[in-house]
């Protein structure tokens, strides 16, 4: 696999630019996540940074990228609505792996939020998307800017959401590099990670919570109780 150019691939159409990246990422879906983040180091420009929501399963991705890139800078854009447990977790977690945390948030506090719009979430997919826009989408495209991102880190996985199930390893998204490490993963192999590396999935995992976002789109659809608590592991 050759090294790729950034710039170009840029000025290409969307089709032509996963053209380009498709024999690329062909080879990728041979590797191991180790040898993703190596690879992605290698062949791809820097600065390198890695993504985190602190979700259930954050543990696995920030401490697989960590390892082999010691400081890389993890972008969290806190909405301010996150669980307590969140936050927790998000400590924890900083302070275990040694994380440097780049926290980004939104101009405009929660509560300023509120008062100027009301909640955003409760006004439908236009509530919704003008809330994401100001908490989660602007504050990302701040971070990759401010820390001149060129190679993007992130723990998604296929088996999380039908709108993940076809996500390549390698892509290009907001004008930078996109690296999944982990994209192809399974539960069961998430789990023997944790176990290995004497980690913790999120704190609400064990009250039955299957994801974790903002404490008022966190539908209660996510926290089913499982019959079996670790089933991935059998």
């Amino acid at each position: 696999m050759s090294q790729l150019d950034l710039n170009a691939l840029n000025e290409l159409p969307k089709v032509d630019r996963v053209l380009e990246l498709a024999e690329t990422n062909v080879q990728l879906e041979t590797l191991t996540a180790e040898e993703r983040v190596a690879w992605a180091l290698e062949n791809l420009p820097g600065e390198y940074v890695l993504s985190s929501s602190f979700g259930i399963q954050a543990a696995v991705s920030l401490h697989l990228v960590n390892q082999i890139r010691p400081d890389i800078p993890v972008i969290l854009t806190d909405t301010g609505y996150l669980f307590p447990e969140t936050y927790q977790f998000i400590d924890e977690l900083t302070d275990k792996l040694k994380l440097n945390l780049k926290v980004y948030r939104a101009g405009e506090s929660p509560a300023w939020q509120e008062a100027r719009y009301g909640k955003l979430w409760e006004q439908g997919v236009e509530g919704i998307e003008k809330y994401n826009d100001i908490n989660k989408v602007e504050p990302m495209n701040r971070a990759l800017k401010e820390l001149k991102a060129q190679t993007w880190f992130a723990g998604l996985r296929r088996e999380q959401s039908g709108s993940r199930a076809h996500l390549p390893v390698l892509a290009i998204q907001r004008g930078v590099f996109k690296v999944l490490p982990i994209i192809d993963w399974d539960n069961r192999t998430v789990y023997q990670y944790l176990q290995k590396h004497g980690l913790k999935y999120h704190p609400l995992w064990d009250q039955g919570y299957l994801s974790v976002g903002d404490t008022h789109t966190t539908a209660n659809g996510s926290r089913v109780w499982r019959k079996k608590r670790h089933a991935s592991s059998d």
